[in-house]
């Protein structure tokens, strides 16, 4: 049987202490193989408001220190099932979007190499364009499952073809995700024009906004997720300020009107039963944060992924 390096021991070594890592997970560099890596991308060049998402990673790893290795509404302990480790920061230029985009590239297709899926806490979501380069290259289209307050689908910002308002309208031209399998959940707010709901449709996405939650709930979007997913290769990419800034004032473009901490991680737990490839959480920014809220919840929402990566070995 496969013994899997876990966490450190909180019996053992206080939750203040220990490796600065996430959930105190053991580094890439420590173990023989890995079947999920977090991996850090202090990136916040593309933001269009308020920055400071660059400290986003760290912030995330700091506030995962209370998760614990048993997943009682999974039913799954994430981290004695497969191997987990933290691969660290990619460093990128901070001056140069396009070399950062590179960089993030190579850095992410490195550790897809070494065998494992992808769980990258950013930053700010111009990362999310090399992350979907990369999972493409590795499975083809995939179905995009995009939690958002904003539907990160315009054309530019003041020219600039790739910022964190851009990335799925490029990765759609680009033929890297399933334009019959997509859909962004938890969108709301004012938007430039009537346009943009129509080119995003054209562009391959569905949208379950933040007022439909109203009517049918979390269970109703699961369910609208499913249908549309299917069993197809799923990338989930999660922007922290889908949830209302109640709960996760912590970030550069909040809007009012979002959906719960538990509606999301409910979400989350479902996933179990999609073919999930790769996550992403971004646009945590620490300085608009009190007592670790956003970060919280970034981490909750982080093991729940992790949680549904998981194989299953009972039942």
């Amino acid at each position: 049987m496969t013994t899997y390096q876990g966490p450190v021991d909180a019996t053992k070594i206080p939750r203040y202490g220990g490796p600065p890592t996430f959930a105190r997970l053991p580094r890439i560099d420590e173990v023989a193989r890995a079947d999920v890596a977090v991996i850090g991308v202090p990136f916040d060049s593309g933001v269009s408001y308020r920055p400071g998402a660059r400290f986003g990673p760290g912030h995330i790893r700091a506030s995962s220190k209370l998760l614990r290795p048993y997943n009682p509404v999974q039913d799954v302990e994430p981290f004695a099932s497969q191997q987990v480790v933290d691969a660290g920061d990619i460093a990128c230029n901070p001056f140069d979007i396009l070399e950062a985009v590179q960089q993030i590239d190579a850095g992410v297709r490195e550790v897809v190499g070494f065998g494992a899926k992808p769980l990258t806490i950013g930053g700010d979501h111009t990362i999310a364009l090399p992350l979907l380069r990369v999972m493409h290259e590795a499975h083809g289209p995939i179905a995009v499952v995009h939690f958002d307050a904003h539907l990160d689908t315009w054309d530019t910002y003041f020219g600039a073809p790739i910022t964190h308002g851009t990335p799925f309208r490029r990765a759609s031209e680009e033929g890297l995700i399933d334009q019959t399998g997509s859909l962004h959940v938890g969108i709301r707010g004012s938007l430039y024009s009537r346009e943009d709901l129509t080119d995003d449709q054209v562009l391959g996405f569905q949208v379950i906004g933040a007022h439909q939650f109203d009517d049918h709930g979390w269970r109703g979007a699961v369910e609208r997720i499913k249908a549309r997913v299917g069993d197809r290769p799923t990338y989930v990419s999660l922007d922290i300020d889908v949830l209302d800034p109640a709960f996760a004032p912590g970030t550069g473009t909040p809007e009012a009107g979002g959906i719960t901490s538990r509606e999301l991680l409910q979400m989350l737990r479902a996933f179990g039963e999609l073919n999930l490839i790769g996550a992403d959480i971004v646009e945590v920014a620490p300085a608009y944060d009190h007592a670790e809220v956003t970060g919280i919840a970034a981490a909750h929402a982080a093991y729940e992924l992790i949680s549904a990566m998981a194989p299953r070995t009972h039942g």
